[in-house]
């Protein structure tokens, strides 16, 4: 059974635009002498759409809604050159999982992805990457509970500190291969 969640009017509100959508299903339900509100259709929408109220749906639309460049966190690509070092560094030393590796063949470089909380990093093999001795600032909560863990692990290459910047809490560490990491706890979060 054919119902208005099928219809052509709805195929192409939902492409167009969510409001459209509770628009469309308002005057379908109408015409079944179903009434609903305004209100009520948006907050239907936001529902199919996986979010629990209409709120959260239209902050999500104006992320990117076309209108103006919209920014996702990067991703830095950090050189290394010996894998043992660099596994012994990411995945035992600062706790980050591998979420996946490639290599073009048996004898090629590795190049993989690695994650911890929201913060992913490629590691890289390849010549072509990357530098050695990146930098990259990444903002975090919980950095003094991040530098007790550090301190635990007990790594015999890299023994950060915690410092009080004018800017916030900050625990930095330099990998095998000359890359930096500033883990940041800004004051004004």
């Amino acid at each position: 059974m054919r119902t208005f969640m099928d219809s052509p009017a709805m195929a192409k509100a939902t492409r167009e635009n969510p409001k459209a959508m509770a628009k469309a299903m308002r005057e379908a339900l109408a015409d079944r002498d179903m009434a609903i509100s305004h209100s009520e259709a948006l907050e239907i929408v936001a529902r199919q759409f996986g979010f629990d109220n209409w709120n959260i749906l239209a902050a999500k639309l104006n992320e990117g809604d076309g209108k103006e460049a919209w920014l996702k966190p990067a991703i830095p690509i950090f050189r290394i050159f010996d894998e043992a070092k660099a596994r012994e560094f990411y995945l035992d030393f600062l706790g980050f999982k591998v979420d996946w590796e490639h290599r073009f063949g048996p004898d090629a470089p590795l190049y993989m992805q690695v994650s911890r909380s929201d913060l992913m990093l490629h590691l890289s093999e390849h010549s072509g990457d990357a530098t050695p001795g990146g930098n990259a600032v990444v903002f975090a909560s919980g950095v003094e509970a991040l530098h007790k863990e550090l301190a635990l692990r007990n790594y015999k290459y890299n023994r950060p500190g915690l410092e009080k910047q004018e800017w916030g809490l900050e625990v930095g560490v330099i990998d095998p291969f000359g890359n930096r990491l500033r883990f940041i706890e800004r004051e004004d979060k």
